[in-house]
């Protein structure tokens, strides 16, 4: 017991330094992780993911990401340099982590589940999962306070206060405030990009005809005379849903007629490969299906000038917009991710896939929904 604490007073400075160095990168990769593949997409997605349902108003939601963001960063950077070390910086980590846990307990207790946003879409991690990081990394910053000695002057308050001045600086900078407060700024115009949707075949022969909505003549023979005919004329009956309004048509131009008919909306990031997965799919099906609804696409404003790459990829283009980072999340639902696929049977969700996980795009269960007649 007494060597051990021998090499413990002997290597207290390193051990305090690894701490110092564990809790810096910790924030520094917990702050890039935010701004994550870029920052207008990183800073949207945790504004809408997590800023939203805590209340936050959209005007004062940018402003909060960016300074949360920059409180880590300083936070990263200031535990490695020695002014105020003791009695400011390790204080204010200990007091953010703490609010931290709080929010996650929150959200364990009422069981919202999901990724918990501490490092983005770059790594997902429950709140569970983020909540005993949190709670080590709090034990470890007292387990530091034990360690150091009192801080010793000269103090330089001007230079903590410095570096987290640049640090919220350079976030404005790398993804400035829209006008009307939204964080995401569109690179791109959101204008529609409207492109004449029709089925595509490989030649005349692939083509099945569907008979079930149209007019069906059957032709009886009588026994007295072969040569009359008689033509017996079957309306088809309607089974298409009852028109209703969408929460997305509201979204799309007029021109799209979204809710009439049969639709499908997608909702896709251009960089996304398991959009341009669900994309290509989604065009195999049409090539196999002249019937096949016509397809509008809303991608996020992320990357916008893959989306010629995009295409390419799919297979085929289709009528399309672009529209901002924090709009597109609200379009597609806060607790919902990419790829989104939404078959809209006169304006009826007849079925709504999101994500890689459970929820992810099924080509079985997505046509089986297609070729149901009610």
């Amino acid at each position: 017991m007494d060597k051990m604490k021998e090499f413990y007073k002997k290597n207290k400075v390193y051990f305090a330094w690894t701490i110092r160095v564990i809790v810096s990168v910790l924030f520094l990769f917990s702050a890039y992780s935010k701004l994550y593949p870029t920052a207008d997409f990183g800073l949207g997605t945790l504004e809408v993911k997590q800023l939203y349902p805590l209340g936050f108003d959209r005007g004062i939601a940018p402003y909060f990401s960016r300074l949360l963001v920059a409180a880590e960063f300083a936070l990263g950077i200031g535990i490695l340099q020695p002014h105020f070390l003791k009695r400011i910086v390790i204080p204010a980590t200990i007091l953010l982590l703490t609010v931290f846990c709080i929010h996650l307990g929150y959200s364990i207790a009422t069981d919202v589940g999901g990724n918990c946003g501490c490092f983005g879409e770059l790594i997902e991690m429950t709140p569970t999962e983020a909540l005993i990081k949190n709670i080590i990394t709090v034990g470890l910053l007292v387990w530091l306070m034990r360690m150091l000695p009192k801080d010793k002057p000269p103090h330089n308050f001007p230079f903590l206060a410095l570096i987290y001045a640049v640090s919220a600086l350079a976030l404005f900078m790398i993804s400035p405030i829209q006008k009307g407060g939204s964080g995401a700024s569109s690179s791109v115009s959101s204008q529609p990009v409207i492109i004449d949707d029709e089925p595509i075949v490989d030649s005349l022969d692939t083509i099945v005809v569907d008979t079930a909505d149209v007019d069906t003549t059957i032709i009886l023979e009588q026994d007295k005379d072969p040569n009359e005919v008689i033509e017996v004329v079957e309306s088809p009956k309607d089974t298409s849903p009852k028109k209703v309004t969408s929460k997305f048509s509201k979204h799309v131009p007029a021109a799209i007629k979204l809710d009439e008919g049969k639709k499908i909306l997608c909702l896709f990031a251009p960089t996304c490969e398991h959009c341009k997965e669900t994309a290509k799919t989604l065009t195999e099906m049409r090539k196999n299906d002249p019937n096949f609804p016509k397809v509008y696409i809303i991608f996020m404003d992320e990357g916008p000038e893959e989306i010629p790459a995009f295409f390419d990829f799919a297979g085929a283009q289709y009528s399309h917009q672009v529209m901002d980072i924090v709009s597109f999340w609200e379009i597609i639902g806060m607790s919902k991710d990419t790829p989104g696929v939404v078959y809209l049977w006169n304006g009826n969700v007849r079925y709504f896939s999101d994500g890689i996980d459970a929820n992810a795009f099924n080509e079985t269960a997505f046509k089986k929904e297609l070729d149901k007649e009610k």
